[in-house]
């Protein structure tokens, strides 16, 4: 292997290294975000509000737009991204609403 091919297979493995330590840190700090989630189903639950806040998601959704584009992240994946677990957290609020 030349040093031209070696140089790059050692940036490969850094730069896989560093994503799946960022997927690491995505995966959990998915689980700490949808930890807090529950808790609001469950106050939601208990005090007989929906499970969807529509004016919520819509500042939420224009929020991570707007940190998509300061991270240079397309903004429409960003809105699929949060649609998707505005999804997820909704169908678990109506879970835990049922379970009351």
């Amino acid at each position: 292997m030349n040093d031209v091919v070696a140089r790059a297979a050692e940036l490969l493995a850094d730069h896989r290294e560093s994503i799946d330590r960022l997927d690491a840190i995505l995966i959990y700090t998915l689980g700490e975000r949808f930890k807090h989630t529950q808790q609001v189903g469950q106050l939601k639950a208990e005090h007989d509000l929906p499970p969807s806040d529509p004016d919520r998601e819509a500042v939420q959704i224009a929020r991570l737009e707007d940190l998509a584009r300061r991270a240079d992240l397309d903004p429409d994946f960003a809105k699929k991204f949060l649609a998707f677990i505005i999804e997820e957290v909704i169908q678990h609020h109506k879970k835990i609403s049922g379970e009351q």
